[in-house]
């Protein structure tokens, strides 16, 4: 039903307005950013890219993204499954190099 002072069906939406997405070298810049306090607070840089760029400290990563208006996300999470086994594949390797090392100043008379 319609009111009684209006007569006939109208349209009062507006268009929705255009939506300008940001540039790359925009992006880049708020991804500087916003990665600076992180970098500053001990996080190390495993992935970057114009727009993303993956962190990792201790036994977390950080995702920061930035989305194509120019909103900054961020998105902690553990290890991933790769990384974990990385890590454990490189101290099996110091450990069998440092064993390695003394074995043979052992043999040469070094140690």
């Amino acid at each position: 039903m319609l009111p009684e002072n209006q007569d006939e069906l109208t349209d009062r939406r507006a268009a929705p307005p255009e939506i300008e997405p940001i540039s790359i070298a925009e992006a880049q810049a708020i991804l500087a950013d916003a990665l600076a306090p992180y970098l500053a607070d001990g996080w190390h840089v495993l992935d970057r890219s114009p727009a993303w760029a993956r962190l990792t400290r201790d036994k977390r990563n950080l995702d920061v993204r930035v989305d194509l208006l120019g909103e900054v996300e961020a998105h902690e999470s553990g290890l991933t499954p790769l990384q974990d086994s990385g890590r454990l594949i490189a101290w099996v390797l110091l450990l069998a190099a440092l064993l390695l090392m003394l074995a043979a100043a052992a043999a040469l008379g070094i140690w």
